[in-house]
């Protein structure tokens, strides 16, 4: 798996930025959209209009077995900032989330799940607030959604890990753990992702966290799609190697793929693929 991984990086690295790469972000897209078409996955677009044109979210649905089952949603950006050609930021979750799709294709589930690759997550999460924005106007229900946020970079050097501001949990000072942060409402989500790597994934850390309300008190935690969620009061999680609390190649020239550990990549597929068996072959679903 780690050699898939690494491919999926080295095809999507580079400069992803809506203005001084357009035709990179929509080459990107169109990655997204042939990799789950020959998963076998319904592939559609969710557009949407920011800066005077249109932009498109890349919907892979894997469709389950129970019709009225709320659907699971796992999401990754796929523009960066201008200026870096953004491997951790954010290629390791858009690999993660195809490895992951790849795992769970050929699997029996009762929820649908939907793979989305977002657009303008760095332009103030405009995809994520689009596509949240409509599940909310078309009183859709969801399981939960997790959004794959910088999940490439690991340091096992004591003193690698820096812990954000106003922190109410001590965190490790060794930066070889996955963070899962979600709302309250998410608590099956973090609960079925720590589970996961305990009881399956041993060498993968993680550092679970509930915030309360929408992580209005602890602003470093709403810094990916997850928020767009949560603003609509959906259970999210976003699951992160802590970006610049660990990478000193976040949104830099620097953020290549030299720089990512595919090992810690694939522990991060194991777990996901794990927990989104769980969670999307239970026949009830918390309360959206």
């Amino acid at each position: 798996m780690q050699d898939r991984l690494r491919e999926h990086v080295i095809a999507l690295v580079g400069e992803r930025h809506p203005v001084s790469s357009p035709a990179w972000l929509a080459q990107t897209e169109q990655y997204l959209a042939d990799r789950f078409l020959s998963l076998g996955l319904i592939v559609t677009g969710h557009p949407f209009e920011a800066y005077g044109r249109t932009f498109c979210n890349v919907i892979a649905t894997l469709s389950g077995t129970g019709a009225a089952a709320a659907p699971l949603i796992i999401v990754a950006h796929y523009d960066t900032v201008s200026g870096s050609p953004g491997a951790d930021d954010n290629a390791s979750g858009l690999a993660v989330l195809l490895e992951t799709a790849r795992g769970l294709k050929d699997r029996p589930l009762v929820h649908d799940v939907r793979f989305i690759g977002v657009c303008l997550e760095e332009e103030n999460l405009l995809g994520s607030r689009a596509y949240a924005a409509y599940l909310r106007a078309t009183n859709q229900p969801i399981q939960g959604m997790m959004a794959l946020e910088c999940v490439g970079y690991a340091s096992a050097e004591p003193g690698s890990q820096r812990s954000p501001p106003g922190a109410p949990i001590e965190v490790p000072t060794t930066g070889n753990f996955l963070g899962v942060i979600g709302n309250e409402a998410a608590a099956h989500l973090v609960t079925a992702l720590a589970q996961a790597a305990s009881a399956l994934v041993p060498a993968l850390k993680t550092v679970p966290r509930l915030v309360p309300g929408r992580g209005e008190q602890l602003p470093d935690t709403r810094r990916s799609d997850h928020a767009a969620f949560w603003d609509r009061d959906y259970p999210a999680v976003m699951l992160t190697d802590t970006a610049d609390f660990r990478n000193p190649h976040y949104h830099r020239p620097t953020d290549t793929v030299e720089t990512l550990d595919f090992a810690f990549m694939e522990r991060t597929v194991a777990c996901l693929t794990a927990a989104t068996v769980r969670l999307a072959t239970l026949k009830e679903q918390p309360a959206p």
